[in-house]
This record gives structure tokens, C-alpha cells and sequence, in this order.
């Protein structure tokens, strides 16, 4: 059966709305990149009015048709694997892993974070690196657990995963017994009261700077906050939010994107 691929670029912090109202609509899936949505629409639905029913221009849509081979071979080549540093690996349930890293297998759903976009992979380059075994962890902001599953895998001793959407909880429960990962995936309220020798979240640059007050309550004295989800150009504005607690400074960049970190004296 063909169906019809519509793509479209979205402001940012729209992409996870826009996906959700399209889902909604009648789309047949939908994947995010960034600010990029993509979706499978089948061809017997009324595209224009799908589109109008979410807010969409016909005009801001590029639209294509594609056979049902060419769909399972194209949704499979948008999500490569992603080997992290020399101990990490990302892939899909369709890649064959490696036999000398650690594994997390992630297949693209309706929670963000497959590993493929920039902000993901310098958390994941963070963990890597710094997680030693024994630690206490929080992805707060968790979508698809992808954080918090590599988390565990590289030996942290305990780790809670938190988000505002029950679909993110659910999905980071699902993928986390698919990894056999230990992780506490809950919504914010039912989270216990704990600190955490290192709180990750990934989220977007205005929302780690509100949430700067609650992440600091959530780090132990000499842990670390890894932040992401940061334009560089707003990197200096989001250190600047959680300095009054930490010793912070911008660890990383690419793709134009930043990482922030910040330990707690």
C-alpha cells in the first residue's frame, strides 16, 4: 500500500503539540527531528483537511508518496545506530549491536529522543564519560528514557526518570524493562524525595531556567546538573540561571546546540 509523507520545519517547542494533533487527525505516524515533523498519511484521507484541522497551511508541506517498501526502508534509514564514546551504543531493534559496549536499544515512537538529534548525543557523550558506577541519577524531562536506560546501563546504582506527559512515563517504562534497565520512570508529583549525584535534563533553554530553583533542590552537594536542549547562543543565559548554586560553565557544542553543566560546591 503507497502512502503519503508530509514534512514540515515548526517553531521551536512546537514540535511535540504539532505531533500530538496529527496523531489525533488521523496521521498514521509521525517522527521529530529537532524542529523538523515528519508524518505517513494514508492516501485515501483528505491531506488538506487533515492539515487544516491542525493549524497547518497546505502550502508549508512538502508532500510526497512513497510505497510501503520504500516506508519501511526510509523510517529505517533515519534512525542509524549512534556508538557514544568508546563504551556506549544507540540503536534500533532492527540493528545488530555490538558484543563489546553497552546497549540501548530505543525504536522511534511518540516520546522524543531516539539519540539522533544533537542535544540527545551530548547528554549521552556526558554519561559516557563521566558515569563510573555507583551513582545516583535523575532525567528530569525523560521522553523516551533514553537518558535514564544508558544511565543505568553504565552502571549508575539507582535512577528515577520523571515527566509532564504519562505517554513520556509509559514510554520510558516500556523501553526501559525492554533494555532490562532498573529505572523509576514517574510524573513529577509521585516522585520521592531524594538528591541526586547527577540531574540530567533535556529540555529547552526557557524551561531548564524556570526549573533552575527545583533542580537545585534535586542535586546532592558536589553533584553535577547536565543541561541541554540549549541553542548556544543561549548557553551563557541558562549557566547564568543556575550559577547562584553551582560552579557552571558550557562543556559542549555541536550542531549549534549546547551542553551546560554545573557542580554543586
Amino acid at each position: 500500500m503507497p502512502w503519503l509523507s508530509i514534512a514540515l520545519e515548526v517553531e521551536e517547542g512546537s514540535a511535540d503539540a504539532l505531533s500530538d494533533a496529527l496523531l489525533e487527525a488521523g496521521a498514521e505516524s509521525v517522527s521529530l527531528e529537532g524542529v523538523r515533523v515528519s508524518a505517513l498519511i494514508d492516501p485515501g484521507k483528505d491531506v488538506e483537511a487533515l492539515l487544516q484541522s491542525v493549524g497547518i497551511a497546505a502550502s508549508d508541506v512538502s508532500v510526497h508518496r512513497i510505497e510501503d517498501r520504500d516506508w519501511v526502508l526510509a523510517t529505517q534509514a533515519q534512525f542509524p545506530p549512534l556508538p557514544v564514546g568508546n563504551r556506549l551504543w544507540i540503536g534500533a531493534s532492527w540493528h545488530e549491536p555490538p558484543r563489546d559496549r553497552v546497549v540501548v536499544r530505543i525504536d522511534p515512537g511518540l516520546a522524543f529522543g531516539t539519540g539522533s538529534h544533537p542535544s540527545t548525543r551530548l547528554v549521552l557523550a556526558f554519561l559516557e564519560k563521566h558515569i563510573h558506577g555507583g551513582e545516583r541519577v535523575l532525567d528530569y524531562g525523560c521522553g523516551s528514557g533514553i537518558l535514564a536506560i544508558a544511565a543505568a546501563g553504565l552502571g549508575a546504582a539507582h535512577v528515577d526518570a520523571v515527566d509532564l506527559d504519562p505517554q513520556a512515563v509509559e514510554t520510558t517504562a516500556a523501553n526501559a524493562q525492554a533494555n532490562g534497565a532498573r529505572v523509576n520512570a514517574t510524573l513529577p508529583d509521585a516522585l520521592p524525595t531524594a538528591t541526586y549525584d547527577l540531574v540530567v535534563a533535556n529540555i529547552l533553554s526557557q524551561t531548564l531556567i524556570v526549573l533552575a530553583p527545583l533542580l537545585t533542590e534535586r542535586t546532592a552537594r558536589g553533584g553535577q546538573v547536565v543541561l541541554s536542549g540549549i541553542l548556544s547562543s543561549q548557553a551563557a543565559e541558562v549557566a547564568d540561571a543556575y550559577r547562584h548554586s553551582f560552579q557552571t560553565r558550557t562543556a559542549a557544542h555541536e550542531e549549534g546546540w549546547a551542553l551546560v553543566v554545573g557542580r554543586r560546591p
